[in-house]
């Protein structure tokens, strides 16, 4: 039992946890924002009252593809909101964080790994490291 409350207690399961809850909530308002909102807004330019009870019949099965449609908005919002309020500031982000280069590591001249700048050889190629091959000649 200590070991499953040690994992429960993670940071990185807490963290899903928390992601996981604001994400339904999200949904949520995402749908409502559909239903609510911009249903009737596209059923007022399409002339109709809502869009959403729009089906076909095929021997006796009504198809809700109006339903369906609105599933597809709601998905198509929130993949936008996640994409242009998570992914690009975080792309951003770590673009200008990867320009700075690591004062503390070089670059090996045969494998072209990061290695510590006072490693004399690579640790992955053993190469001797730049330092240590000017400090040698």
């Amino acid at each position: 039992m200590k070991g499953f409350k040690q994992f429960l207690l993670r940071g990185n399961v807490v963290d899903l946890a928390v992601g996981v809850v604001i994400g339904a909530a999200f949904t949520g308002v995402v749908a409502a924002l559909v239903k609510d909102i911009l249903s009737p807004l596209i059923a007022a330019v399409a002339k109709l009252p809502d869009f959403s009870d729009w089906s076909f019949v095929v021997n006796g099965s009504k198809f809700l593809y109006g339903d369906f449609l609105g599933a597809l908005l709601t998905f198509l919002i929130a993949a936008g909101a996640v994409y242009f309020l998570v992914v690009l500031p975080m792309n951003h982000l770590m673009a200008s964080v990867k320009k700075q280069p690591d004062p503390t590591t070089q670059k090996c001249l045969e494998c072209l790994s990061d290695i510590p700048v006072q490693a004399r050889r690579c640790k992955f190629c053993a190469a001797p490291s730049g330092r240590a091959a000017s400090a040698t000649s």
